[in-house]
């Protein structure tokens, strides 16, 4: 392994050269069934035909001209994601905190438009909004956090699926403009709100002429049986935020505005030297179209659940197993005690897992998934959840 790299990720021992659909292959020609996605990335399977074509097309045609043009697929990518939210225009960026990034200081300057010097926003405990400083101090995680002081202030924390505690905040500070959350939390253990969290949240919201911002960098593009999680709920946000999936491993993100945060940006107010690039955008609506045409959704819904009832048939006499949840292909295994050795187990054995919040495993599989592979993950994954709980 090479020291040219900086330090900052615990690597496993392997290295992956081709893709195809729901596996990965090393250089030794190994099999690995991919139940991460590249941390819920390659929504349509790794080098979907139609994906490949688009990027293959648009890299021999036009790659980059910059944001100071228009830019044809761009505007079709646009045009598609303001069809599927339901919600007015988009800013394009190359990542989820990027996106993110562009939703804090729409929030802020939507703040400052209405009079408000210190505008401050509602952020949840166990969250994840990405690593830059802005999203890094909205993230509900203090690990990640030190070292990094100081963070940037105008964050308010509140508990996660706790409306009493966002009406006890709007009576406390009369600077909120704004809260951030994600649809279902991933990176904080997979915590899946009460049905009626977003809708009664989007009622605060309106009460309190505060935008409603939901980071779907994880959630979106499918991953939770909808196109967006907030699909699931008649409620529409303001601002909703994805990446990730979006590209399916090329670099693209999203910031989708709409209601209150609709025309708040404003020439000059933002802007990305690559975002929404041709290449990106032309994967970008590769990605949908294959969710769409090939009902990507409705197997996150169906695959989802056949994995939960196979895991929970699997390990309904295991001591140990507090809870296993999923919403669509996002799905969570929580153990009464810390597990990280179990994604190297599972590597072992040909299977790519993720531990998250120390306790929880997470599943995020291609929304391709096939019943066959995922009956060959539980297969895999069971008795190493059971060996760990004996031990």
């Amino acid at each position: 392994m090479t020291t040219a790299i900086m330090n900052t990720y615990g690597r496993l021992a392997v290295n992956f050269v081709k893709g195809e659909d729901c596996y990965l292959f090393d250089q030794q020609g190994n099999r690995f069934i991919d139940a991460l996605s590249g941390i819920g990335t390659c929504n349509v399977g790794h080098c979907h035909p139609r994906v490949t074509e688009a990027i293959s097309q648009q890299a021999a045609t036009l790659v980059h001209t910059s944001n100071l043009y228009h830019i044809t697929p761009q505007i079709e990518l646009a045009e598609k994601l303001t069809r599927i939210s339901g919600m007015d225009n988009v800013f394009f960026a190359n990542s989820g905190a990027e996106s993110n990034e562009a939703a804090i200081k729409i929030a802020r300057l939507y703040g400052h438009q209405h009079h408000i010097n210190k505008p401050a926003i509602l952020v949840m405990e166990h969250s994840f909004h990405g690593r830059t400083l802005a999203t890094l101090s909205a993230t509900g995680n203090s690990k990640i956090q030190q070292g990094f002081g100081p963070l940037v202030e105008g964050f308010i924390r509140v508990p996660y699926d706790n409306i009493e505690a966002v009406k006890a905040a709007a009576e406390q500070h009369d600077n909120i403009v704004a809260i951030l959350l994600e649809p279902v939390q991933g990176e904080g253990g997979l915590h899946i709100p009460s049905d009626d969290y977003l809708t009664a949240l989007r009622q605060i919201c309106d009460q309190q002429q505060w935008l409603l911002m939901l980071d779907e960098v994880q959630t979106g593009n499918g991953r939770t049986g909808k196109y967006f999680a907030f699909q699931h709920t008649n409620i529409k946000p303001d601002v909703v935020t994805t990446a990730k999936g979006l590209g399916n491993g090329v670099p693209i993100g999203a910031c989708i505005a709409g209601g209150k945060a609709n025309g708040i940006f404003a020439p000059g107010n933002h802007g990305s030297t690559f975002g929404g690039n041709p290449l990106a955008c032309a994967a970008a609506n590769a990605v949908i179209t294959t969710i769409e045409q090939d009902e990507l959704c409705a197997n996150a819904t169906a695959m989802g659940n056949l994995l939960n009832h196979l895991l929970s048939e699997a390990l309904a006499s295991t001591d140990g197993v507090v809870e296993i949840r999923n919403k669509g292909l996002m799905i969570g295994i929580e153990l009464n005690r810390d597990c990280p050795e179990l994604v190297q187990q599972a590597l072992d054995n040909h299977l790519l897992i993720n531990v998250t919040a120390g306790n929880v495993i997470r599943l995020l599989p291609p929304l391709t998934i096939n019943q066959q592979t995922a009956t060959k993950i539980v297969e895999i994954l069971t008795p190493l959840i059971q060996a760990h709980l004996c031990t």
